[in-house]
């Protein structure tokens, strides 16, 4: 298989169908998401006007190799669209994000966006949402009483002896730090019976930023297999 009919470009060409001449972008992290904005560089050297709003630094400076025009957030009155990918996705479209340590940019873009389109290959469905670990962002100032608030908090929804590690840079000699200078936790949580009540004690846990569950943002899941994609909608 090339890389030009992996499930993960399928998946991206069709993303492309949503676009219309003058929108506004929000532009995924990921490899998924860097693969559609590769292909948005196509369109619009063919004469496609659109404007990217970036969830991250390296999804910008995908988009400037593309050719893809950036918009910056403080400049944006909408955002038409959004394109980005996901580490899970369950049941009525429940996502788990944060994988790349993005989260709280992808979230505040897909928020304030008409439309957000979910791109992943068939690998990422599941039936509960949990094998992947869930990734909660958090402040440095405190950071491990803020771990064991946050254990208490996925207890108390059903997750039977969750484990929280801090994550670490590429040298793991540093805590990877987000684009926002924040560190991030990463919850394995095994199965996360309730997302919606995890996310509702999660939020109030002084010194978390934001966390991986995003719930209600996505309309349109696209998923990508060896032979083409599928459009799910809800």
């Amino acid at each position: 298989m090339t890389p030009d009919d992996s499930p993960k470009t399928h998946a991206a060409r069709a993303a492309l169908d949503y676009v219309q001449d003058g929108m506004v972008l929000g532009l995924g992290s990921g490899s998924t998401a860097e693969i559609f904005i590769a292909l948005l560089g196509h369109r619009v050297a063919n004469g496609l006007r659109v404007q990217g709003v970036p969830t991250s630094t390296a999804s910008a400076a995908a988009a400037r190799e593309a050719g893809v025009p950036l918009l910056p957030i403080d400049h944006v009155e909408r955002i038409d669209l959004t394109v980005d990918g996901a580490d899970e996705v369950g049941p009525e479209f429940t996502l788990i994000k944060g994988g790349g340590g993005c989260l709280l940019r992808e979230k505040i873009i897909a928020n304030a966006s008409d439309l957000m389109v979910v791109i992943v290959d068939d690998s990422k469905l599941v039936s509960t949402l949990g094998a992947f670990p869930l990734p909660v962002e958090v402040d440095r100032f405190g950071f491990t009483i803020t771990a064991k608030k946050i254990y208490d908090a996925l207890a108390a929804t059903g997750i039977a002896r969750p484990e929280i590690a801090l994550r670490m840079g590429r040298d793991g000699k540093e805590p990877f730090l987000t684009d926002g200078g924040h560190f991030i936790l990463d919850c394995a949580c095994g199965r996360i019976p309730d997302p919606r009540k995890t996310a509702e004690l999660l939020c109030p846990v002084p010194g978390v930023v934001e966390h991986g569950l995003f719930l209600d943002l996505a309309r349109i899941v696209i998923v990508g297999d060896a032979e083409g994609a599928e459009i799910l909608e809800r």
